[in-house]
Formats: structure tokens, C-alpha cells, sequence
């Protein structure tokens, strides 16, 4: 997890479980989502944008060490960054990918073993909280993705194995 807006490099890579916010001209990204959620938060007018890359639904009640490992506290933890930044709540956007069904699963584990879409359920929560609206998704299937959000186009890149890479 980090807060502060990195200067240097034109990519920023988020870890999983981590976040980051950068400026125009750079970009954001994060490699490994499959069951896991790389959501984007960002403001037009300040060329401003976060990427949190969440693994669980929802933090436990007490002893939250790494908040950006959540949907629920990661999606707080981005509101609040970008809101530190000088951005508006109500100018805030959001794009998504990931949440895919990476493990087949049958019988009472199957709810278990659902992560992707409960990851995917969560975060749409957590965005309708806010009342920040989702301008692009690619979630669900069984495939892995990497993103790259480009700041000044505001454009989400996707790459998986099987599709290539395209944007939105």
C-alpha cells in the first residue's frame, strides 16, 4: 500500500493487495488478476487516477492490517486518497476488471469458492456507496487479465492469454 504520487516512472505497477495514485502523463497498472479486481478510480479534470488491487470481498470486522486486500476498505482507501488529492467525490469514475471463476466448484463449497464474482458483487457495493458510477468492466469468465490505465486517455488496456489485449 502506498499514498504518495510517484514522479518518476511513466508505468507504476500496484502489487496485489496494494494501490497507488499517479498524475498525467503517467500510467497504472497491475498483472495477476484472476479471481482478484484491479479497480480504477479517477478524475477527469485533474488527470488524477488510482488503481487498488483487491483479493477479497470484504476485511474482517477487527485487525484489518492490509486494506487494500479488500474490496470494501480498498475502495474507501482510493475515495480517501483521491480525496486528499484535491478531487471532488461527485467527479470520481470508476472502471474494473478481473473477478474472474478461476476454480470449478460443485456442492456447499461452490459459495466458497466464488471469489471472483463475490470480489466483482463487492465492489460495485462499495462504488454505489460512494455514488461513483462505472464508466467500463470486464469481469467475470475464467481467464486472467493484466490492465494498464492511461490517466490522460482515460482509457483502460486489458490483456489475457486467450483474447489478446483490447480497451475501453
Amino acid at each position: 500500500m502506498m499514498s504518495t504520487i510517484p514522479v518518476s516512472s511513466e508505468v507504476v505497477r500496484v502489487g496485489i493487495a496494494q494501490g497507488n495514485v499517479v498524475r498525467a502523463p503517467q500510467r497504472i497498472s497491475t498483472t495477476g488478476l484472476g479471481s482478484c479486481v484491479g479497480l480504477v478510480l479517477y478524475d477527469e479534470g485533474q488527470k488524477l487516477a488510482g488503481l487498488v488491487h483487491i483479493m477479497l470481498p470484504s476485511a474482517p470486522r477487527e485487525n484489518v492490517t492490509n486494506v487494500c486486500k479488500y474490496a470494501d476498505t480498498g475502495t474507501d482507501w482510493l475515495v480517501s486518497e483521491l480525496t486528499a488529492q484535491g478531487v471532488s467525490l461527485a467527479s470520481i469514475r470508476a472502471k474494473m476488471a478481473g473477478g474472474a471463476q478461476m476454480f470449478a466448484a460443485t456442492g456447499q463449497a461452490s459459495e466458497v469458492m466464488r471469489v471472483g464474482p463475490r470480489n466483482v458483487e463487492a465492489v460495485r457495493e462499495a462504488l454505489a456507496r460512494h455514488g461513483i458510477p462505472l464508466f467500463g468492466s470486464d469481469v467475470g469468465g475464467n481467464a486472467g487479465r493484466t490492465i494498464e490505465f492511461d490517466v490522460r486517455t482515460e482509457t483502460m488496456s486489458v490483456r489475457t492469454a486467450l483474447s489478446g489485449t483490447y480497451c475501453f
